[in-house]
């Protein structure tokens, strides 16, 4: 299966859960996967956010997404603006360019 990466381009909690929730989807297909925050949508790192009623918030979300192999990264640029390290945020710190230099086959999808 080919991998899918997936952009969120800005700090919208409702485009963040949409992404999570396609990114789990082509994981349990078998595909690599991938989530890559671009700028203000770093700043959702640090959101739990709401949920409707018997789903996950966002912090729990995340959490099955990286149970499920989904590799969450966070542009540089965000993390500063932000505040954040990417490690205390448990995703991979990571730049557009080497984004697409490691595309290779995967599908490519902007929230």
């Amino acid at each position: 299966m080919r991998g899918l990466t997936i952009i969120v381009v800005a700090p919208d909690p409702d485009r963040f859960r949409a992404a999570l929730t396609l990114a789990c989807a082509a994981a349990a297909l078998g595909g690599r996967t991938r989530v890559y925050l671009h700028e203000g949508a770093v700043a959702l790192l640090a959101e739990a956010g709401t949920a409707p009623a018997g789903l996950p918030n966002l912090t729990g979300m995340r959490a099955v997404a990286i149970e499920s192999g989904v590799e969450l990264i966070a542009c540089q640029t965000g993390l500063a603006l932000a505040g954040l390290a990417a490690d205390d945020a448990m995703v991979a710190a990571g730049g557009m360019i080497d984004l697409l230099a490691t595309l290779a086959d995967d599908r490519l999808v902007t929230v």
